[in-house]
């Protein structure tokens, strides 16, 4: 552990002396803010996921596949073959190389993809990120909400099921994704000031599950077998809930023990119609792909980034910087999927 962290602060001295290199945030080499002098229709617009077989990522390209419809510009989605930071950040040198105008990322590890994203300004491409409020090397990052709050929403829904009272833990694709980790931060802040009944597993108060619902599924088997007063999880990766879920029912644990959190429709359908799974949390990730893609656009044509910011979807257009940020931009596109709505979806 010592060791992992050590090298997570090497990185971070890499991408401070990147940055300071590759210059000042909302500039490039192609000129104020990004704006290109090349013709729209040579442009080349690229949006790199956490990996490209993962269904929300599935779902992601069908956005940035309707963006590039809809507007007849070069748009397109190239991911790593899994959750890799590495594997990721050579993706991201491979579009380098082949200048691309922009670059839409969302990071497996913000802190590792510092030099690489820098380079990329260097050069004059635009490179914009989601899910990476704390990203250095980025012109603009995109939020669907507020973090915090939407962790908060996780949490009352967890809350709900829980009976407002027991012993719960967070659990996170990896403890360097930074939204993830927001989200359960608020999630916990939220629950210290309206749920006092409730206790946060000193233990292990925040787990793992490498974005991957086979790792959900044993983790969570083995910390309800580990703690048998644990009541509750609060899931933030789309493949967290699915996995407690599933491990809630092997256990013979329904209606006994609780799971919330982000989720696809599709994968949480069992899980929320037979009562494992009360609601699950999203936005839709096609919006996101989108809404990247037309925000490079607008940084490639020069026009003011700004509150108030249109990116031409719903929950998307208006939207306004993060507190005294000037490089956070938030919406409003959370989706609640219930037993109710949830064939409503198509994904």
């Amino acid at each position: 552990m010592k060791r992992f962290f050590s090298a997570l602060i090497l990185v971070g001295v890499i991408a401070s002396t990147a940055f300071s290199a590759g210059g000042q945030q909302g500039t490039s080499a192609s000129g104020p803010k990004g704006k290109s002098s090349k013709p729209e229709k040579d442009w080349r617009i690229a949006l790199v996921p956490k990996d490209s077989t993962n269904a929300w990522f599935v779902r992601m390209e069908v956005g940035v596949k309707k963006f590039a419809q809809d507007t007849g510009l070069n748009a397109f989605q190239k991911g790593p073959a899994r959750t890799d930071a590495a594997m990721q950040a050579q993706v991201i040198e491979d579009l380098v190389a082949q200048g691309v105008d922009a670059l839409c990322v969302v990071p497996v590890d913000p802190a590792a993809l510092e030099p690489v994203l820098s380079k990329a300004l260097s050069r004059g491409i635009v490179v914009v990120t989601h899910e990476a409020s704390f990203q250095e090397n980025t012109m603009y990052n995109i939020e669907a909400f507020d973090n915090a709050e939407y962790g908060a929403f996780i949490m009352d829904n967890l809350a709900k099921a829980m009976g407002e009272t027991g012993v719960y833990t967070t659990m996170v694709a990896h403890v360097t994704n930074a939204s993830h980790n927001e989200w359960a931060d608020g999630g916990v802040a939220h629950q210290k000031k309206a749920y006092p009944n409730l206790t946060l597993l000193a233990a292990e108060p925040r787990v793992e599950s490498e974005d991957n619902e086979e790792r959900s599924y044993e983790k969570a088997k083995e910390l309800f077998k580990k703690y048998p007063e644990l009541k509750g999880v609060m899931g933030t990766s789309s493949k967290d809930a699915p996995g407690v879920a599933r491990a809630i029912e092997e256990l013979g644990l329904k209606g006994k023990v609780f799971t919330s959190g982000t989720g696809m429709p599709e994968e949480n359908k069992l899980f929320l119609k037979n009562g494992t799974l009360a609601a699950a949390t999203l936005w839709d990730p096609a919006d996101a792909g989108y809404a990247l893609c037309s925000l490079a656009v607008k940084i490639l044509r020069g026009e003011p980034i700004e509150n108030g910011l249109n990116l031409g979807l719903k929950g998307y257009e208006n939207m306004k910087f993060l507190g005294n940020s000037k490089k956070v931009l938030i919406g409003a596109g959370w989706i609640v999927i219930n037993k109710d709505n949830v064939d409503s979806f198509g994904f």
